[in-house]
């Protein structure tokens, strides 16, 4: 979904939207409620200024980033989340160019954050 183009009253729509998604899909399939609520806004906003298929989107433990697969086309199979053979609960690569990382422990954003800076710095020095 690029909300890149959208005003302040289509962003906020876009939060309700997405709250009222994870709230039904969470509440039948289990999860992580209450980060993943709280981060909305933020991960919106992200998704707003950044272009998450060349921005690494860190995310510690992922318990936050269902807002984040919503945004990234995978809308119609959230309620296949934590499901057998269905959307994981974290980010996960395999499942979308969005997730960089597969991140289901905690404090292991800094590291990854530093993985990617300098695997960043590398290929802008190899010209890519």
């Amino acid at each position: 979904m690029d909300i890149s183009n959208y005003d302040i009253k289509a962003l906020e729509q876009v939060c309700q939207d997405i709250r009222e998604r994870i709230l039904e899909v969470v509440s039948k399939n289990g999860g992580h409620l209450s980060s993943t609520l709280g981060a909305t806004e933020l991960i919106v906003a992200m998704h707003k200024v950044f272009d998450s298929s060349k921005d690494p989107f860190i995310f510690d433990v992922s318990h936050q980033a269902y807002a984040h697969k919503l945004l990234t086309g995978r809308w119609d199979d959230f309620d296949t989340l934590r499901q057998f053979e269905g959307l994981c609960g974290y980010t996960k690569p395999t499942e979308s160019e969005h997730d960089f990382f597969v991140a289901g422990h905690s404090s292991t954003s800094i590291s990854l954050g530093v993985g990617a800076a300098k695997s960043i710095a590398l290929k802008k020095q190899e010209g890519e």
